[in-house]
């Protein structure tokens, strides 16, 4: 276990939020995943790092199934044209890797230079399942612990409906 995976299973501990978390084989990808998540309740997640024109760095997560309209984001969120961003931006801001990212990475970024979106569905679920900065467990914890915990780490999440395509 890393030092910010025990800061971060210690944060949600001291903040009373109740997790419980599901180790597996590594999974880069929400397809890998569907194998492991028929046995894990709850939402699962998608995440996307983006990064708009104007420089400012996104952390989009959404429901695993939905398919997210790139080209709509920007205007519901309040963004300039968004790209993926580069992976060496994610390890350096979030610390996580390119197939780990999760929102819980908002606890890395101590200079604020990720804005946290969660879709508005996921906020009120009950259960929300993401990866624990690794991509060899999934943590479950409930919607609105979820956005406390955002909020601790001074990364309170913009809740939207995020556009999805059909």
């Amino acid at each position: 276990m890393t030092q910010l995976e025990a800061r971060l299973l210690a944060d949600l501990a001291a903040l009373g939020i109740a997790f419980d978390m599901v180790e597996h084989i590594a999974v880069f990808t929400v397809e890998e995943s569907r194998a492991i998540d028929h046995n894990i309740p709850g939402a699962h997640t998608k995440n996307l790092f983006l990064k708009d024109a104007a420089g400012q760095f996104w952390l989009v997560t959404v429901p695993a199934e939905m398919r997210v309209d790139l080209k709509a984001l920007p205007a519901a969120i309040g963004a300039k044209r968004v790209s993926f961003g580069k992976g060496e931006d994610m390890e350096r801001l979030i610390g996580v890797t390119p197939g780990s990212v999760t929102p819980l990475g908002a606890i890395a970024d101590e200079g604020g230079a990720v804005r946290v979106v969660l879709d508005v569905s996921l906020a009120a679920a009950q259960r929300v399942n993401c990866h624990p900065l690794r991509n060899t467990a999934t943590l479950g914890l409930s919607g609105a612990d979820l956005v406390r915990a955002l909020a601790h780490w001074r990364h309170g999440p913009l809740v939207v409906a995020v556009p999805a395509l059909d």
